[in-house]
């Protein structure tokens, strides 16, 4: 006798990405999903809350329905529901949470709210080579930059975060420094490449002292007024800040991998898809004889595989909301989450 898949639809609303994915027990990831708004908030300069939630209530609906064709499925073969519950915008939160309670209520299925960055720790999972637990997870995005001590799915130590700006924050403000377009973090990137590496020389913010937390503001600063003394060498500026950004991270990762005594890294979240950071890495690793592990490209953004697949583990474990009440919460610290 055949036994039903369980089969989670996962919904990310966080910000300015709507992304579907629907993830099963028996056969892994189905689908997933995304309309990204870089184009429309891109004549701003940067992410309009009000829009972002506008733009969700318009396409969440589509995308699910889209993801089900793919999956070969109805919404009568969905066995759970899995939402961004935080952290993130309160109204872009909003409309994936109400979606999802309404959804999981009205086919009488368990609904769960999920830590968006969770679904990021965890988004390295999707991949065909998956990493190991215990491991460091570096957490690198525009709203966060953490390092945390791993020991299971919801058995989180955060080692050190960042006292100001997140990294990706940094790289995006940066860019705008220097003229360059929305979004700020790969339009630096790209002009990094024309750089001549050692032509400034930037400061390793926090390294020159104990511990494991963060600080960028600074050297975003540093760019300001290199540009100012240096107007025509925007390429050598971009690539002095993206090398020493990537280097402090890698200096801290080390510190952590270290400290933990653990032999795996994996490092997610946006700016996890830089080519930099990822060479620096790979590097520390090969040195030190860790395993660095990367999500796939497609899901190192935002997106709703990652969130299915988070609230699938923990769904599957018996967590469930008591209710269908529509509740978020915009910060969230990682260490409040239930171990499975």
């Amino acid at each position: 006798m055949s036994t039903k898949p369980f089969v989670t639809l996962g919904i990310e609303s966080s910000c300015d990405e709507t992304g579907i994915g629907i993830y099963s027990s028996e056969a892994g990831l189905l689908s997933h999903t995304l309309f990204s708004q870089v184009e429309i908030h891109a004549e701003y300069g940067g992410v309009v809350p009000e829009i972002a939630s506008r733009d969700h209530i318009q396409r969440a609906i589509p995308l699910i329905k889209e993801s089900l064709k793919i999956s070969n499925l109805t919404r009568q073969d969905l066995t759970g529901i899995a939402y961004t519950q935080g952290p993130g915008l309160a109204g872009a939160l909003l409309v994936g949470s109400s979606i999802a309670q309404s959804l999981a209520w009205g086919l009488d299925i368990p609904a769960i709210g999920v830590h968006h960055m969770e679904g990021h720790l965890l988004a390295p999972l999707l991949a065909q080579i998956k990493p190991q637990f215990p491991f460091v997870a570096l957490l690198v995005s525009g709203g966060h930059t953490l390092l945390v001590e791993v020991g299971g799915i919801g058995d989180y130590k955060i080692l050190g975060e960042s006292l100001d700006d997140a990294v990706g924050e940094a790289f995006d403000k940066t860019a705008k420094i220097l003229g360059l377009g929305y979004p700020g973090g790969p339009a630096l990137a790209k002009l990094a490449v024309e750089g001549e590496q050692g032509r400034f020389n930037f400061p390793r913010p926090m390294t020159d002292r104990p511990g494991l937390d963060f600080s960028f503001s600074g050297l975003k600063t540093f760019a300001r007024n290199t540009l100012t003394k240096h107007p025509d060498e925007k390429a050598n500026i971009a690539k002095a800040f993206e090398v020493a950004a990537t280097e402090t991270l890698m200096i801290k990762c080390r510190r952590a991998l270290e400290q933990t005594g653990f032999s795996t890294l994996v490092v997610a979240g946006g700016v996890s898809a830089n080519t930099s950071l990822r060479q620096v890495l790979d590097q520390m690793g090969e040195k030190l004889k860790v395993d660095v592990h990367y999500p796939e490209h497609e899901f190192c953004t935002d997106n709703g595989a990652m969130i299915a697949l988070a609230g699938h583990y923990r769904l599957m474990a018996g967590q469930a909301n008591d209710g269908y009440e529509i509740a978020i919460r915009p910060r969230w610290n990682l260490e409040e989450l239930q171990a499975i």
